[in-house]
């Protein structure tokens, strides 16, 4: 009987070596596209992560105005998600495994940060989760213009922030125990949002993105230590806590 091992060369299609190495910008432009579609799982994945705790804020709120206000918020985020799954397959992608891939990103996080009160609960979507989304931004700098444009827009939503703004100023109004209890609070969740940013900056295809974002080639990011990546953009998103903080009259 012939080795099939022997005949390999023969069932090869000739010039096959050839034709992967003869495209390299169809090469590279797959590649960029494989690296959009993690990051746009990223920001599916935190839009639907959105939907359950809005709805379960909603459920926890302690009058009924506030609680339309975040199941109507809750269902804003399904459309945003929708809309990015919708832009995973025009590229090509498959978007419930794109999703797929950051299940469970907050549980840690989460299981950091339990909140006690509904003043803290607030801070904590407002200031906590708020951290990936500034992250999200700062790598949408690094996709194509059209998933770029759509990232900042889904992002771009700001009622929820204006419920929050609008509920703790209240609460902190001549309070100067629950501001400087809730000042504490907000250093905690940066740090842990921040250890939640590390984490995924690290995973390849989010590093290249965030690595194209800050204007680096794709020689230089191929060669870039991944755990390096995230440092260029901690700055930003500390600033970023401080102005919301700032927001809120409280100390960052």
């Amino acid at each position: 009987m012939t080795s099939s091992a022997g005949n390999a060369s023969s069932l090869r299609p000739e010039g096959a070596a050839e034709d992967r190495s003869a495209n390299p910008g169809k090469d590279a432009s797959t590649a960029r596209a494989a690296d959009a579609i993690e990051v746009l799982g990223l920001v599916a994945s935190l839009e639907h992560q959105a939907f359950a705790r809005l709805a379960t804020d909603s459920a926890q709120a302690p009058g009924l105005e506030q609680a339309l206000v975040l199941s109507r918020l809750a269902a804003r985020c399904t459309e945003r998600r929708d809309r990015v799954l919708a832009r995973i397959d025009e590229l090509g992608g498959d978007g419930v495994a794109a999703l797929g891939r950051f299940v469970g990103l907050l549980d840690d996080f989460d299981a950091r940060t339990p909140p006690t009160s509904w003043a803290e609960r607030l801070l904590k979507a407002y200031v906590g989760y708020g951290v990936a989304d500034d992250f999200c931004r700062v790598v949408a700098r690094g996709l194509d213009d059209a998933s770029a444009r759509l990232v900042a827009e889904v992002l771009d939503d700001a009622s929820h922030g204006e419920l929050a703004v609008r509920e703790l100023d209240e609460a902190c109004a001549g309070d100067d125990v629950l501001s400087s209890r809730l000042a504490l609070w907000g250093r905690r969740l940066v740090g842990e949002a921040l250890g939640v940013v590390q984490r995924v900056a690290q995973r390849p295809e989010v590093a290249r993105v965030l690595s194209r974002a800050g204007g680096a080639d794709d020689a230089a990011t191929a060669a870039a230590p991944v755990e390096q990546v995230p440092a260029t953009v901690f700055n930003e998103l500390t600033a970023e806590h401080t102005r919301r903080m700032s927001r809120l009259h409280l100390t960052a």
